[in-house]
């Protein structure tokens, strides 16, 4: 194709990308060097595009990067990366964003496209590769065609339900010179606030205003929706205890309020045991259905018949996808939820009060379970999670940061006294203060903290002056490089390994899959031992500290006792709160804790580890319901009284 002649060009076509950064007030592009990237990255070089290229060491970090930023700002992610490598690698985190909601524009740069078709070194159909976990990928055709494609893609990765974007294109399109006034007019917005049509409205709202024991559920759209006060506001009308769906993005309700349950188990059994007390379920933004590592058809569906459903969210998919609804409203959950509570109001179910007595009464219950397990906490040889959790809520408490902490949580074992002891509360917090993924795929939470660090403002409102990634041993070890990333920009992080010196979460998923086959009719298979050597990270014990260290210089402390948690956690914060630079606590975790042997319903003897048998319940409505329907019945307890607790981490 024949370009005209500009003489002394200023323009290229690459701008029309910082024209729509611009629009959006977007200031970061996230990526790995590469010479196909170049023009694009050389545009970070020019003041008045006010973007800064954060380079980073690998392109799984660098899309978790842009999830983090995004996740802070509500604004799409950028990320730049280079061809079939490039995307190759950022294909886990590109599978987090895409189930997580996460808005990103992912701009690949091709092959010059006069070679493509020949199959030269690294290019291959791009489009194919991102298409999977994208709600568009597309490869441009043309250069006449990339302001059309960017309005297209930041069009649509920020439309309801968000989500990634891919765009492939030939790296030497991005280098056509332009007239100065050729520009992108700007990126069409579409308002996520529409409310759901009135009439499904109406008959949602009686079908839970007669309800006789109503439970809600509550998704990521609710905590993306920033929409804790309209869900409370329902909660207490109903009378319904409110859990949130397994692998939480964000925190779907606040844990100051009496409602709050946690989030669902992560076995089939599990489930089935808190839907099955209730005549009605309000699935309100709930995406992640099941989130489960086994499920068998015979055992039942997750959510029994006799439940009627009702539900609310703002993307068709996730309505009616596993189950039947009674009831379906398609709309904005913070815009369309006082509509909800306005029809209920004149028809409060009855027994709402008093199921709101009994719920505030099991609330208080909870406290004092927990408290009673920090104490035995305290007392054991190696470090349990609820140690550290308490700890860093007192710091943030007592440094009034309420209102300006984010968590990260990627501790994957011990997700519970995380969830209960940090105020992610109405006193200040809202839900975008926890960050997690409903992907699953791991290595994700310390790259995201780098970009929730780059961003001091936040759609919901609160700041990010201290940010929290705890994180396992087997976790931190996919991309310690970033690191490396922390300490080029200069961002000051608290990182805590909690630091095993294994892969827990996968021998509880080992036990979970022979307590689910080693006696099933047609498999009995059952490993040759329980205590695999390849689930162990031993021989030689990482040192998280000089590791991180290696990658610029980042400070740190080995952490090996219960007593010597809140010092080091206090220190650790205080170092990121006054410096340029993270710091590391390597929290020796128990990995050896005396476990007790627990005999599942075909006789099966697994073991249980004792932080676990006596961890309380986030679900104290439903832990009776709970515990008799877990696939572990049996525990041996030996002097102690306290009955057995099955509030195990999801398995995966």
């Amino acid at each position: 194709m024949k370009k005209a002649t500009i003489e002394n060009p200023t323009r290229w076509t690459r701008d029309y990308l910082f024209d729509a950064l611009k629009d959006l007030g977007i200031h970061y592009i996230f990526g790995v060097p590469g010479t196909n990237e170049i023009p694009i990255i050389d545009g970070t070089s020019y003041p008045e595009n006010e973007v800064k290229y954060i380079e980073c060491l690998h392109e799984n970090i660098a899309i978790g990067a842009a999830m983090g930023s995004a996740r802070m700002t509500g604004k799409p992610g950028i990320l730049v990366v280079h061809v079939t490598p490039g995307i190759a690698h950022s294909i886990g985190n590109l599978f987090n964003a895409y189930r997580s909601n996460t808005p990103l524009i992912i701009l690949c740069c091709q092959q010059q496209n006069e070679l493509v078709t020949q199959e030269p070194l690294l290019a291959s159909n791009l489009v194919d590769l991102a298409r999977q976990y994208t709600k568009w990928a597309h490869e441009v055709r043309t250069p006449e065609e990339v302001p059309l494609v960017l309005q297209r893609a930041f069009k649509e990765a920020m439309a309801p339900p968000n989500g990634p974007v891919f765009i492939s294109i030939p790296w030497e399109f991005m280098m056509v010179a332009i007239e100065d006034d050729q520009k992108l007019e700007g990126i069409t917005r579409i308002s996520p606030h529409f409310t759901g049509d009135d009439t499904s409205i109406k008959q949602a709202a009686e079908i839970l205003a007669n309800a006789k024991n109503p439970l809600i559920v509550a998704g990521d759209a609710v905590g993306y929706a920033d929409a804790w006060t309209e869900i409370q506001e329902l909660a207490e009308l109903i009378g319904a205890p409110v859990v949130q769906q397994t692998f939480s993005s964000v925190a779907n309700f606040p844990n100051n309020d009496y409602h709050w349950q946690g989030e669902l188990p992560g076995s089939q059994a599990g489930v089935q045991s808190v839907f099955k007390r209730h005549d009605v379920a309000f699935l309100v933004g709930f995406g992640a259905q099941a989130q489960l590592a086994v499920f068998k058809y015979s055992d039942g569906p997750l959510i029994p018949k006799e439940v009627k459903q009702v539900y609310l969210t703002n993307n068709t998919w996730d309505i009616a996808k596993n189950f039947y609804g009674e009831s379906a409203i398609l709309g904005d959950v913070k815009a369309t939820l006082p509509i909800l509570n306005n029809y209920i109001k004149p028809q409060r179910p009855a027994g709402a009060i008093s199921r709101n007595n009994k719920l505030e009464k099991l609330a208080q219950k909870r406290v004092h379970q927990w408290e009673s397990y920090l104490e035995e906490a305290m007392q054991q040889p190696d470090i349990w999670a609820v140690v550290i959790a308490k700890a860093l809520k007192d710091e943030i408490e007592k440094r009034e940061l309420v209102d300006n902490f984010v968590y990260v949580h990627e501790a994957v074992s011990d997700g519970a006294p995380f969830q209960y002891y940090l105020p992610f509360s109405t006193e200040g917090a809202k839900p975008i203060s926890y960050y997690c993924v409903a992907g699953g795929s791991l290595g994700w939470s310390m790259p995201a903290s780098l970009g929730i660090k780059l961003e001091e403002k936040t759609t919901q409102g609160i700041g990010t002056k201290l940010v929290i990634n705890a994180v396992g041993d087997g976790s931190s070890l996919f991309y310690p490089q970033t690191w490396w990333t922390a300490a080029h920009e200069k961002l000051p992080i608290l990182y805590i390994i909690t630091n095993n010196h294994e892969y827990h979460t996968l021998q509880l998923g080992l036990q979970q899959v022979v307590a689910a086959y080693g006696t099933e009719a047609g498999y009995g298979w059952k490993p040759k031992t329980m205590d695999p050597s390849y689930l162990r990270l031993e021989r030689p014990k990482m040192d998280f500290v000089n590791l991180a260290k290696a990658f610029g210089g980042e400070h740190g402390e080995v952490v090996h006792t219960p007593a010597n948690v809140h010092e080091a956690v206090a220190r650790g914060i205080d170092h990121v709160l006054n410096n340029q630079t993270s710091y590391i606590l390597d929290m020796r975790i128990a990995s050896n804790t005396p476990t007790t042997p627990v005999t599942t319903p075909d006789g099966s003897m697994i073991s249980v580890d004792k932080r676990y048998l006596l961890q309380p319940e986030l679900n104290v409505f439903h832990a009776d319901s709970m515990e008799n329907h877990t696939p572990m019945l049996k525990a041996g307890r030996g002097a102690a009284d306290e009955k057995p607790n099955f509030n195990l981490p999801s398995l995966f």
